[in-house]
């Protein structure tokens, strides 16, 4: 039955809703799609379900061909099977912590991997079950700090969510390329950019994984990639570490005054002037940076650390938290504050060195609480540096690494630059940015380990499985597809994704006119096609085309003063053409056209299926994670 707007259950807004940032949060609010219950919390309106569930059916019948099967769990769920895992204490405060009547501990579930493991094993128990994958589409909850951009990043969001479960790792390399194969048709069918990349695995644990990425200027996250084909999350990018430097001949370091030099540029300055290299000048890459910053770790301990890296570097917290590096589960971090640093006075703001004592060079900074020294990994033995003398107004000149100081580790903190060479060899690497829609795992055996899911192999011996995990966010890319797909004057559907196929506009006041539009829209309906009518009596022509540019569905007919001349007009706005049609062909030339968009889409996906192996994590990175979990 179609649609009608003069019983629809929206209303469209003129004005763009308080803090949206984002096209898609503007227009999704504005064309009554979606309404704001609370920060990152939305309520979904009949046009808003109409899209979704348009997007939820493609992700279905896309897990289907890939051989999944559809479960569905709870969002409240109990504590005890993320305590068992360690992921109570890893998701930190991005967790809904409750409990019930009965004091017992409860949350608002942020992924379901836990369960679903349970589920498996309370069911399987043969080699002979295996290998099977199940998924999910569930609404998620996670306490954003920052909910910010509409569904984008919000509190409350609805995923996919499949988990492959295989006897061996032969099995999950190719449950894992199977879903990944699925994911490239999904996207491909969606209408939507997308592009595969390296990512690192967080608190989810496991090896080998890929994020596919909407690149655009609205996301959040950075990612690289190179002319040779290279590309990855910018927390994924490992540094090409430069072999030793002998160091027999180097000047022995030495302290000097260095007054007013407040910044990097000034002591370059100042060292040219007054200390020269006997071979080349100084330049920024040759000072010693130690920024002091502050880990909290997922049960609340607070941890001071400093991090060396090159002078004509910065660092990128969001990078370093996200290498694993600075312990387990999901860490934030930030620069250090002034209470830091007056808990540990042996830091001297401006002058911070990895040594006090040059006769007696101090292994890594040393405080009555012993302080993390980490370095970039390019800062390897025989590099020669300028860097703070832990004293005021006084810096240390020809400190050489693995001779005068070593550090307790390495961590990847420096922001990654245009023209750094990918890890690969591949070319300079470009920065760009996007949106993360997806993510696939390689999980191996840790959640399996953690909650005693085993079967019985061949050979009648316990075997522990190994997993895979798949996540999709929903939510997030209907907001992408309105990223990618509107105009100034409102949203731009891909044909086979609007909320209804086609909008009949009746555009006059003549009951020849109202009867015209109510045939066309029956004879369309009698074909399979989906309408939304604008029957409105008391709305101007005006307002009429103005809602239906912020609805977005690209195919609208206007039935109006041309119907004198047995005309209609079919308004193609993705194609921006306008045509005047006979009558008798208006219904016949509008199905056909929407059944090749729909064929399109197909089409696309197939392709996307061909392309998959070009575009396949390099081995090295897919391999089995047993040594990691």
């Amino acid at each position: 039955m179609a649609l009608r707007m003069s019983s629809l259950f929206v209303r469209t807004q003129k004005e763009d809703p308080v803090g949206a940032e984002v096209a898609s949060h503007r227009l999704l609010h504005r064309a009554g799609y979606i309404r704001r219950q609370a920060p990152g919390i939305y309520t979904w309106l009949p046009l808003g379900l109409a899209v979704l569930g348009k997007i939820e059916a493609i992700v279905r019948e896309e897990m289907a061909l890939a051989g999944s099967q559809e479960v569905h769990f709870p969002g409240l769920l109990p504590a005890d099977p993320y305590k068992t895992s360690g992921r109570w204490e890893a998701f930190g405060p991005d967790l809904f912590h409750l409990k019930d009547r009965r004091d017992n501990d409860y949350i608002l579930a942020p992924t379901h991997e836990e369960v679903f493991t349970l589920l498996v094993k309370d069911l399987y128990s043969s080699y002979k079950d295996l290998p099977l994958s199940i998924y999910q589409i569930q609404t998620k909850y996670r306490d954003e700090a920052r909910p910010r951009a509409g569904l984008l990043r919000g509190r409350e969001f609805i995923m996919k969510d499949a988990y492959s479960f295989d006897v061996d790792d032969a099995g999950l390399d190719a449950s894992y390329e199977a879903m990944r194969v699925a994911y490239l048709r999904a996207f491909a069918r969606l209408g939507l950019p997308c592009l595969p990349v390296e990512a690192t695995p967080g608190a989810m644990g496991g090896s080998g994984t890929e994020e596919f990425i909407y690149p655009s200027e609205v996301g959040e996250d950075t990612f690289v990639r190179s002319a040779g084909g290279y590309a990855a999350n910018v927390e994924a990018v490992t540094s090409i570490v430069p072999d030793p430097i002998p160091y027999e001949g180097t000047p022995a370091a030495h302290v000097e005054d260095t007054p007013d030099t407040p910044t990097i540029e000034t002591l370059v300055a100042a060292a040219n002037a007054n200390h020269p290299r006997e071979d080349r000048e100084w330049t920024a890459a040759d000072t010693l940076k130690n920024v002091v910053c502050a880990v909290t770790h997922p049960d609340g301990t607070r941890e001071v650390i400093v991090i060396g890296l090159p002078g004509d570097r910065e660092v990128d917290l969001d990078r370093a938290a996200g290498t694993g590096m600075l312990g387990d589960g999901e860490v934030d971090l930030e620069a250090a504050t002034a209470e830091d640093l007056a808990a540990h006075p042996e830091l001297v703001k401006g002058y911070i060195g990895p040594g006090n004592d040059l006769d007696h060079p101090v292994l890594g900074l040393e405080s009555p609480s012993k302080i993390r020294y980490l370095l970039d990994p390019r800062i390897v033995d025989g590099t020669r540096w300028i860097t703070g003398a832990n004293e005021p107004g006084r810096h240390v000149f020809d400190l050489v690494a693995g001779r005068d100081f070593v550090a307790d580790g390495t961590i990847e903190a420096a922001q990654v630059a245009v023209g750094d060479p990918a890890p690969d060899g591949s070319g300079p690497l470009e920065l760009a940015r996007g949106v993360e829609i997806g993510q696939i795992f390689k999980l191996g055996r840790r959640y399996a380990e953690a909650l005693d899911l085993k079967v019985l192999d061949a050979n009648g011996k316990a075997t522990t499985v190994t997993m895979g995990s798949y996540g999709l966010g929903v939510t997030r890319v209907m907001a992408c597809i309105a990223e990618e797909y509107h105009s100034e004057d409102g949203l731009l559907w891909p044909q086979h994704l609007a909320p209804a196929d086609v909008h009949v506009i009746v555009a006059g006041k003549g009951a020849d006119i109202a009867e015209a539009a109510e045939t066309i829209t029956a004879e369309l309906e009698a074909e399979g096609i989906s309408v939304l009518i604008d029957d409105r009596n008391k709305v101007s022509p005006g307002f009429k085309f103005a809602d239906a540019e912020l609805i977005g569905i690209p195919t609208v007919i206007v039935v109006g003063r041309g119907l004198a001349d047995g005309v209609v007009e079919v308004r193609d706005r993705l194609a921006d053409e306008k045509t005047d049609l006979p009558v008798a062909e208006v219904v016949p030339a509008t199905v056909a056209a929407i059944r090749e968009a729909y064929a399109k889409a197909d089409a696309a996906a197939d392709a996307a299926a061909v392309d998959a192996a070009e575009t396949a994590l390099p081995a090295a990175a897919v391999d089995a994670a047993d040594a990691n979990v």
